[in-house]
């Protein structure tokens, strides 16, 4: 039988995660933790909103998810998140031992990859999960904001 809630079912759910912050003024970096195949944090980037660097769509779906687990650890969990995590994002996805990252679009400049910081070392990663889908998104949000100011 063919499980219909694979890593492009899960990544959708997060692009429309993003879609909900690029129609609210915020870059549009979506996110979704799953175990067993649910749902269990939905999220986006709100740094805007409540005027905080560090209110990034990860680390509010770490939080999010760990309130649900009622723990800090998010061990058997996924997240699908549209943006490679930055560093900040990747430290805390760290500290939570989540055992899977899924994300779309790389982030060569500021992503964990590009600034050499460690993952948990039982911790997957994908990367490139409807990356053109998270790349566009990201780019026609950048476009339209220069095109405000």
């Amino acid at each position: 039988m063919i499980n219909p809630f694979d890593d492009t079912y899960f990544m959708k759910k997060a692009l429309q995660e993003a879609e909900a912050a690029f129609e609210k003024g915020e870059i549009p970096v979506g996110a979704v933790v799953v175990i067993n195949d649910k749902i269990i944090a939905r999220s986006h980037n709100l740094t805007e909103l409540l005027n905080d660097v560090t209110a990034h769509a990860e680390m509010q779906a770490i939080t999010a998810a760990a309130n649900f687990l009622g723990g800090k650890y998010l061990k058997g969990c996924t997240l699908y998140v549209t943006l490679e995590p930055c560093q900040m994002c990747a430290g805390a996805l760290y500290w939570s031992q989540i055992s899977k990252i899924v994300y779309g679009a790389s982030d060569e400049q500021r992503g964990f990859k590009a600034m050499g910081t460690q993952l948990h070392p039982k911790t997957k990663v994908i990367g490139g999960i409807l990356e053109q889908e998270a790349s566009e998104l990201m780019k026609r949000f950048f476009i339209e904001k220069r095109n405000l100011n």
